[in-house]
Formats: C-alpha cells, structure tokens, sequence
C-alpha cells in the first residue's frame, strides 16, 4: 500500500528550526543505524548542489547512518553489486525530469537494475516539459516495489500522487540540515546580486531584475579558472576509472566541496542583502539569517518552494511579476 506524508513544519523556536525538524521525517525510509549506498553526489560546478550534498552527509552523520559506498554520475555502473542489507539513497535537488537527462536516466536505471532494494530519492523538485515522458517515468518506478520519493514542494506533490503509487513524502531540501550556518565576516555592502544564467533562466527574471544595484555573480562566476579545472580533472578522472585506482579520488573531492561551499560562505557574507533566483542562492541566506528577495526560475520552482517552506523565513520574501 502507498504510504504518502505531508509533512508540516514543526514548532520550534527559529522557523529555520522547524523546517530542519522536518527532514527527520527521511528517518521513516532510512532509519538511524542504516547501512546505504549513496548514489548521484555532484562532481560540478553548483555549489547549491554541493550545499544538498552536505546537509545530506551532516543528516546520515547525526543519525547514526552509515554510509558504506559513494559514487557520482561519473563513476556509478548500473549492475554493481549492492548488499542485500544495505539501502540506496540517491542525491536530491532539482534535476528530476527532462531539463536534465544524464541524472534522470541514472535515476531509472538504477530502480529498474534493484527491484530487490529500498531505494530512496531525497528531496527533489520535478519537471517535464514532457507529459509522456513524466507518464514513462511513473510506470517505471510504481513497478518497484520498495521506491521512496521525497518531494520539495506543494505543487510538484500534488500532481505526482496523481502519477505514482510508491510512496510519496513532502519534504524540505536536505540543505536545510546545515543550520545555522555563521557569516564568516561583517558585510561590507549593500546588495549583490546572485541571478541564474543557465537554461532555468526567464524573461520576467531579466525585465524584473533590470533596475537593481549592486554586483552580480552566479555559481559559474564565482568560481575561478582555477577552480574550475579541477572540476574538469575530477569529473574526466573518475570516469577513466581512476577511482578504483590508487588516488583517493572521492577524499580529494569532499575537500573540495568544502573548499567551495565555504567559498559561497564567505562571498554571501561580504553583503547585507541578496537579490538571487537561484533557489539555493536563496536557501544559503536563509540558513545565514541573511535578508533576502527570491525571483522564480523558468517553471516556478523557486515560487513553489518559498510558498511550501521559506515564506516562514523572516528575513526572506518572494519577488513576484
């Protein structure tokens, strides 16, 4: 029978608090003292999901789960043996759907290659442009017999209790585990601007933001060339399989992820306020107690995720247009 929750923010004295509360409700498909397999963890450029990563890492660490194996895009083979014992739990974020094939078809082969396991999804926001394709993806995963979904806003739960009959959670994004998270220094400025250049960029977005001050980054420009060719050297070294080599490619990595969250840190520290319509542009405020004013993306994900869970956030409002 499907199981399906729709979780509430619990009480707690900082709304911050309550949202983090609520990502306890993950303990009813991976409970404390598990052993699992984490799949699909990001060997690129965006720090928001390096910042999903984390929370993620910080929940299993808090709860006693152990994570026996890791493996990204790069360097999963659908077809690895995964013990009986031990669950599947893969990366959450915002690339469920078609706007980002590689991930989705890692996503079904592995609840196609596992029938066997409990495989669980952390939380995402879902898209398809496609309706036929979305219809495809259900049938795959409601042939599973163990599958759960955690979903990251109202509306995108909705509409898949209409499509699938695992079972289903509403749930808030794993980041939300690393609160609270100190600035690193006193601002010094005013505004700065954290706009997406990317595909999930709009119009609206661009007319919206036209008139506003202050300087402008997204997590492309905030890396430097430096950064960026060892992300290049990471992702082609772990698809040459060099990890099963000799380098402890994965250590190396998770360093680097420090290295850039803590980058996100200090540059979002520099400045009193944000304008960003990047979701964990937005998010990244929020478990800094940051003000800031959060625009959509192209398909209204940033809007249904505020109107789910961050519109508690004092010190955050949602731009609309």
């Amino acid at each position: 029978m499907r199981n399906t929750i729709d979780a509430a923010p619990a009480a707690a004295v900082h709304p911050m608090l309550g949202l983090k509360k609520s990502l306890r409700q993950i303990l009813k498909a991976i409970p404390a003292g598990s052993d699992m397999y984490y799949i699909d963890y990001p060997v690129y450029g965006n720090v928001g999901d390096m910042l999903i990563l984390k929370g993620a890492e910080r929940f299993f660490g808090d709860n006693g789960i152990r994570v026996r194996a890791r493996y990204s895009a790069d360097d999963f083979e659908p077809g690895i043996r995964v013990p009986d014992s031990c669950i599947i739990v893969l990366q959450g974020g915002g690339n469920f759907g078609d706007l980002y094939p590689r991930h989705q078809k890692l996503r079904e082969s592995i609840v196609e290659r596992y029938p066997g396991h409990r495989i669980v999804i952390l939380p995402q926001t879902i898209h398809f442009n496609d309706e036929h394709a979305y219809d495809r993806t259900a049938e795959l995963f409601n042939r599973h017999r163990d599958l759960h979904l955690f979903i990251r806003d109202r509306e995108g739960f909705e509409r898949a209790k209409g499509k699938f009959t695992c079972n289903l959670y509403l749930s808030p994004d794993m980041a939300h585990q690393l609160y609270p998270i100190a600035p690193e220094r006193a601002p010094d400025k005013e505004w700065m601007r954290f706009l997406r250049t990317d595909r999930e960029t709009n119009e609206a977005q661009l007319r919206a933001i036209a008139g506003l001050t202050g300087e402008a980054f997204d997590w492309d420009t905030m890396l430097s060339r430096s950064d960026k060719r060892i992300i290049y050297w990471m992702g082609r070294a772990m698809r040459s399989r060099l990890r099963a080599g000799r380098l402890p490619l994965q250590k190396i990595w998770y360093g680097q992820v420090d290295r850039l969250t803590g980058k996100a840190i200090r540059l979002f520290s520099s400045y009193r306020k944000v304008a960003t319509s990047r979701l964990h542009g937005h998010i990244l405020c929020c478990l800094m107690d940051k003000e800031n004013v959060l625009f959509d993306n192209s398909y209204g994900k940033n809007s249904n995720y505020y109107r789910t869970w961050t519109h508690v956030c004092p010190n955050a409002r949602l731009e609309s247009f």
